[in-house]
């Protein structure tokens, strides 16, 4: 699914409407879809109080019919209307033909929340980049307001919470925070970078017309499960544990020994056929009783449980036997660590899909031009710090604007880059990018990106090249984790957590 820029927004409306489709049965079919969604919150509208903040535009249009479908289907819809709309406009009349109540006045707004089951915000959308001031402004702070007293209600924003900006995520200081967005056509990409991903909620994209041709030419796009069901790469029934590859993984060090662990496991749950672990001599038979299915490949020592520079040599001599290389999770960066990674990242080697994380990133950024000494085809998964060291740009500032970051680098470096955080953003050295869905707070936790590594890695090894790997990797991690939160919670989760149902994202995939 293609993610939009307001200019690119507003182009596919215009072509849509130049090809017969009218502006009116657009708005139409964005309230209906939008009140579907609001119905499914409570299960039933019925009886529930329903107040819709409607501005002066077409998001405020968009507001109107879905006040009078709710209506219809008899829940309690209060129409706050602070502007002034015209007397023609056609839904404003619906909505007086009805039994919806309207409100102007700010103190009849403040008594209308205590009893609020859903607030749907139509004040601005895609359209507004001015400062929210006035009356809106203060409509804006009272729903603030008592969210903050713990009112009880939902809030849900149509299109964008009103103040965001739809290209960049700025949010005006008035935003609110939405429980749910129901984004309209396409999502925009202030959803998912800046400030956005702290106000959107769950994020729900509604369909309401725009045929797909309209926008082919867009590379910016949302993973969906579709997209990920299609990309599972295949399970011959007469398949060996040669067919699904084999994955050699360079990992741990004696202060990190569960990095391997998770690295490994991560891997041959995403399907690999098989997964070695090379890692120091004396932590082999510690990890021995947790990996009983990986096999092993131990490694020279510089002190006990360090890897020595030398021993990139015995890396280097076995990596003809596999399909995959992960490399850095849990390494640390002792110097001789060091040493016997940039051995492994620069020395010769076949080609064949590479992976790195944690600590190889490391040692990437503390060596001046390193892609034009990895000259390989890689997928690369920093963190927002990481990101940090390898682009010398300050996090706040690769935060503030991750997607233009990750494809930016991407290019620069001939890379598969995959920025991790909220809406992992996954770009490739062509000038592709996809976005994933999932927000989940339960998986910023140590090690999560240990398993997405291992994931991405087992993935290459079954055939899936860099960028497909690294974004089905992303959705089935993303997946995973939305599993173990529903049982869970987003507190406590665990990286080990996701594991048990790598294998149940899959599945699930399979059957939809």
């Amino acid at each position: 699914m293609k993610i939009l820029n307001a200019s690119r927004m507003r182009q596919a409306d215009l072509e849509c409407i130049q090809s017969g489709i009218s502006a009116d049965t657009l708005m139409e079919n964005a309230g209906k879809q939008v009140a579907l969604e609001v119905r499914k919150i409570p299960g039933e509208v019925f009886n529930k109080n329903i107040i819709v903040l409607a501005g002066p535009g077409n998001n405020g249009g968009d507001g109107l019919v879905a006040a009078r479908y709710l209506d219809g289907w008899e829940a309690k819809v209060h129409l706050f209307l602070p502007g002034e709309r015209s007397e023609n406009d056609p839904n404003l009349k619906l909505v007086n033909q009805s039994r919806i109540l309207v409100y102007k006045s700010i103190d009849q707004l403040g008594n209308l929340l205590r009893d609020a089951d859903i607030v749907i915000d139509a004040l601005f959308g895609t359209g507004s980049n001015r400062p929210i001031e006035g009356v809106y402004k203060e409509a804006l702070a009272k729903v603030t307001e008592a969210k903050q007293k713990h009112y009880r209600f939902k809030v849900v924003a149509i299109d964008l919470p009103s103040g965001m900006n739809a290209d960049s995520g700025y949010c005006d200081p008035s935003c609110l925070k939405a429980d749910y967005t129901v984004t309209l056509g396409y999502p925009k990409i202030g959803l998912f970078t800046g400030k956005g991903p702290e106000k959107t909620g769950t994020v729900i994209v509604a369909d309401i017309g725009i045929p797909d041709y309209m926008v082919r030419d867009v590379k910016l796009e949302l993973l969906t499960g579709k997209w990920a069901k299609d990309a599972l790469p295949e399970r011959p029934l007469n398949a060996n544990k040669g067919t699904f590859g084999k994955v050699l993984t360079v990992a741990g060090s004696v202060n990190y020994s569960g990095a391997a662990y998770l690295a490994c496991s991560g891997a041959m749950r995403a399907g690999a056929g098989l997964v070695t672990l090379a890692v120091p001599v004396n932590l082999q038979p510690v990890l021995a009783g947790k990996l009983n299915e990986v096999t092993y490949l131990p490694l020279s020592e510089s002190v006990k449980g360090v890897v020595s520079g030398e021993a990139s040599f015995i890396v280097l001599s076995s990596l003809h036997e596999y399909t995959t290389l992960l490399i850095g999770c849990g390494l640390g960066q002792h110097d001789m660590t060091v040493s016997f990674t940039k051995g492994i990242l620069f020395g010769n080697k076949p080609i064949m899909p590479l992976v790195i994380d944690a600590d190889a990133l490391n040692v990437l950024a503390k060596t001046n031009d390193w892609w034009q000494k990895l000259m390989m085809d890689a997928i690369l998964t920093p963190h927002p710090g990481e990101m940090s060291r390898l682009t010398g740009i300050k996090i706040e500032e690769i935060q503030s604007n991750r997607i233009d970051t990750a494809m930016l680098f991407a290019q620069k470096w001939g890379k598969t880059v995959v920025l991790k955080g909220a809406y992992t953003v996954i770009a490739s050295a062509d000038g592709r990018c996809r976005v994933s869905p999932f927000a989940n707070p339960g998986m910023a936790s140590a090690g999560t990106g240990d398993v997405l590594a291992g994931i991405i890695a087992g993935l290459t090894a079954q055939g899936l090249d860099n960028f497909n790997a690294a974004c089905l990797g992303v959705w089935l991690h993303g997946q995973a984790g939305e599993i173990v939160k529903a049982e869970l919670g987003d507190t406590g989760m665990l990286a080990g957590d996701l594991l048990q149902v790598v294998p149940k994202a899959i599945k699930k995939l399979k059957e939809s």
